[in-house]
């Protein structure tokens, strides 16, 4: 039986995960549940991740209370996507379960591990992924205590305690009003039910405002009340709930100031006992993304309040197995921060972080304290930060000399830590939350400039790139072979200082490349930066800190490794070096691929460049021009072709023709027919002759031919300036004769294509080109050039021709090249050759 229900919708943005865990969070804190608060927080984000990130769609995320569990459902709109594959479900060349390496489906694998039972709910047009928490049973007993005091320190009361007990809804409204209320305020319940509950209430002007505490799960503190005409200060708090419809509305149970002890939490207990003097550990304002502003000034202010020569604040990793240096004074290694320690580094009881401890001098036991190490401080105070019992940090403080601080120093820096435990740790919090909003953008961002490049010179650059200085100071990529790993890139945030650092890496050995391990750290540079005696080195000073070697792995082995390395002094962060790892996956495939990419093009180029003619021979009396373009990205040879070559000695032989089709299949007979040309043209036969012999070879090539159109033609140059040709013109555009008054006519008639019949009837047609003529000649590519339903044709390109009378060889095919490109805006989507043949008229005087 649902008991309680709370729903949310979250828009498809990035900032709607956080939202849903703060949404999630405050629903089950309302309902008095912080023991699967946790769980619930984990699966929620990873679910509505899957909904807003990857698939894009708004999630609705609904909690639901019931009896002995708590029922989270998580609705989006992509119905489409498949379950993860689990044991025994045979996931090869299936494209109905996901990836369970992927982010897209971890969330259903964390249901399975986490929570009690889950499902997935398909309907139209959405699908719902549910998962119960079982709640913790419920045991009768004391849960918190604290040690019997005298009653001299009891906490007094002025008579009976009146709790008063007042239900405000939610736009703010009392809706229920005890007796108790009604003696405290002094006004019945009938007159204050219905009323604002701002009417009341003499809210402080510091702090947040009265409306935004009522929204809050729990709020805790004291403010006045207006009652009859008097304003009782009153200690209060204050519970979000949800009735059993989901409706929001705010319990608030006050009790007079004097009283205050009734209702105050154990946990948030700052009170200094007497006899004590108060420490304030927060004096001014500190912007609340200053995490590093307020842990700089908490450490100084504390060394100043006690007189100590140094202060230090630790705060834990997520795990809360280590701690980080995170602010520190007065210490000649406060350079050092981000430094691990071990949170149990200590063997005995009092070398625990989690209890306040007096270290009367450190001379005795030097290793308490990693910190200090070579400090030669003496007495040091540690005390705990916690929150809700948790541990979230270590603060202390240090003297030079021995004996300076004893149990009364440190009670009152304990209860100074209690006072800004809580205010750190939701600054650290919103500095991680902060830092994972910004990770995922640098992830997608670094995706899609990945993606962006095949080119492998580019895509090692990128890789530095976007290392530095996000990372680290300085980045460099080795790529791997059988021998080793070879130095590919280098870069520095100072442009200045690449030189001396490639020099140095040049001079160390490479990194192992390795199985796949993950994060490692290595010092070679700093090693041959000491053997070669450059440490003091002007170009090296500040140079060499920490350094790491991430392994690019893809595609199961390791193609190069990712070196990332930190001025001197530095070290990396836990959340850097998960970041830096997730970058190094990313950007080992796309290294992979650019390699795969460049392999495969140099392969292709390599055989596309053994298709085209060598250097085209110089003919005495003929001006010769061509130009070619192949359609298609990273083509270097098409299905139109060209070749002019020496037949024997005065005699050249010229063709240009057009296979069916464009790319590789289509190049594959361009090699065939051009080099099929050459041999037969030198064996004596005439163009029809060698068309009907190439004619038999296309056909024997089967299911690989192809028809070709041709224009095959040979040339012999005359003493008296003009040029005899013979032409066959094998189902291909008729070449165009410019005469020296602008006339343009075909040169040839139309016979059949090749590649298509057995047997051939071909004649060869023989004209004289006389000096200032010219003999145009191009494949469909030119004439079938297309905008729209226009297309240039034959007419056009005779048009063009028109007005290229007295230009020259070069200058007639760049015109006819420049008129085709300016046809159309789109890019050519064909082959394209021009061979142009002009006789130089001859010059007189």
């Amino acid at each position: 039986m649902v008991t309680a229900r709370a729903a949310a919708t979250f828009e498809p943005v990035g900032r709607s995960a956080a939202a849903a865990r703060g949404f999630v969070r405050d629903a089950l804190l309302g309902w008095g549940l912080p023991e699967v608060v946790d769980d619930a927080v984990v699966l929620v984000s990873e679910l509505v991740t899957n909904a807003v990130v990857h698939a894009g769609t708004a999630a609705e995320v609904c909690c639901l209370r019931e009896e002995e569990t708590i029922r989270i459902e998580v609705t989006d709109r992509h119905p489409e996507r498949g379950l993860p594959a689990f044991a025994n479900v045979p996931v090869q060349g299936s494209d109905r379960y996901g990836d369970p390496d992927s982010e897209g489906g971890r969330g259903l694998l964390m249901c399975s591990a986490i929570s009690s039972c889950w499902g997935v709910e398909h309907s139209a047009g959405q699908k719902t992924v549910w998962f119960r928490l079982a709640l913790p049973e419920h045991i009768i007993g004391t849960r918190y205590a604290l040690p019997a005091l005298p009653g001299s320190e009891l906490p007094g009361t002025g008579g009976p305690v009146l709790v008063a007990v007042v239900q405000v809804d939610d736009q703010g409204l009392v809706s229920a009003w005890n007796q108790d209320a009604e003696a405290l305020f002094r006004l019945p319940a009938e007159q204050a039910v219905g009323r604002p509950w701002s009417t009341y209430v003499v809210w402080p002007p510091d702090g947040p405002q009265l409306a935004e505490t009522l929204r809050l799960a729990r709020w805790e503190g004291g403010f006045s009340l207006r009652a009859d005409g008097q304003q009782p200060e009153v200690y209060a708090v204050q519970v979000r709930v949800r009735d059993t419809h989901g409706v929001p509305s705010t319990l608030c149970l006050l009790v007079p100031e004097s009283d205050r002890a009734v209702l105050r939490s154990p946990a948030t207990g700052t009170e200094t006992p007497v006899g004590v003097e108060p420490l304030d550990l927060l004096v001014g304002h500190i912007g609340p993304d200053d995490l590093g502003g307020l842990l700089q000034r908490i450490v100084e202010r504390a060394r100043d309040l006690l007189d100590a020569d140094a202060a230090y604040l630790l705060l834990t990793t997520d795990d809360e197995t280590e701690f980080e240096l995170r602010a520190a004074t007065g210490l000649p290694g406060a350079s050092r921060r981000h430094e691990p320690i071990p949170v149990d580094f200590g063997a005995g009881r009092y070398d625990s972080a989690r209890l306040p401890a007096v270290h009367e001098d450190l001379a005795v036991r030097p290793n308490v304290a990693p910190v200090l190490a070579g400090s030669g401080l003496r007495s040091l105070i540690t005390v705990p930060l916690k929150v809700d019992g948790r541990l979230t940090g270590s603060l202390g403080v240090a003297a030079a000399g021995p004996g300076r601080y004893d149990n009364e120093d440190a009670l009152r820096l304990q209860f100074a830590a209690d006072r800004v435990a809580l205010a750190l740790e939701s600054a650290r919090l919103t500095e991680l939350e902060r830092l994972r909003r910004g990770s995922l953008s640098f992830l997608v961002e670094a995706s899609d400039l990945l993606a962006g490049t095949l080119e492998h010179g580019q895509t090692l650059a990128l890789m530095a790139q976007m290392a530095v200085p996000t990372l680290a100071s300085w980045c460099a990529v080795y790529t791997t072979h059988d021998a080793g790993a070879d130095l590919a890139f280098v870069l520095h945030q100072d442009e200045d200082r690449i030189d001396p650092l490639r020099a140095l890496l040049d001079k160390t050995p490479a990194p192992e490349a390795g199985p796949d391990n993950g994060v490692r750290f290595w010092t070679a540079p700093v090693e041959t930066a000491r053997q070669s005696g450059l440490t003091d080195s002007p170009e090296l000073a500040g140079l060499l800190g920490e350094t790491v070697v991430l392994p690019l792995a893809a595609r199961n082995r390791v193609i190069g490794l990712l070196v990332l390395g930190v001025s001197t002094g530095l070290r990396f962060r836990q959340e850097m070096l998960e970041l830096a790892e997730d970058l190094s996956r990313r950007a080992a495939l796309a290294l992979d691929n650019s390699r795969l990419y460049s392999e495969r093009t140099a392969t292709s180029q390599a055989f596309q460049r053994a298709l085209l003619p060598p250097e085209l021979p110089k003919i005495p009396g003929v001006e010769v021009e061509v130009f070619y373009q192949a359609a298609g990205e990273g083509n270097e040879v098409g299905g139109d072709f060209y070749d002019i070559f020496p037949i024997r000695e005065g005699t050249y032989g010229f063709a240009i023709g057009d296979v069916c089709g464009t790319g590789p299949e289509a190049a594959a007979v361009t090699g065939l027919a051009r080099h099929a040309l050459r041999l037969l043209a030198r064996e004596g036969l005439d163009g029809p002759q060698l068309l009907a012999r190439l004619n038999t070879a296309i056909l024997d090539e089967g299911t690989r031919s192809r028809f070709l159109t041709l224009l095959y033609g040979e040339l012999t140059p005359q003493s008296d300036g003009s040029t005899e040709l013979s032409l066959v013109c094998a189902g291909h555009p008729l070449p165009l004769r410019l005469t020296t008054d602008g006339r343009v006519d075909p040169a040839a008639t139309p016979q059949p294509l090749l590649g298509v019949m057995d047997e051939l009837e071909l004649v060869a047609e023989q004209f004289t080109l006389y000096p200032g003529e010219v003999l145009l000649c191009v494949t469909d590519g030119v004439t079938e050039r297309r905008e729209g339903q226009r297309m240039l044709g034959d007419d056009g390109l005779a048009a063009v021709l028109t007005g290229c009378t007295g230009l020259t060889a070069g200058a007639v095919a760049a015109r006819v090249q420049r008129a085709v490109e300016r046809f159309a805006a789109e890019p050519p989507s064909d082959d394209m050759a021009i061979l142009t043949l002009r006789i130089p008229e001859q010059r007189t005087g």
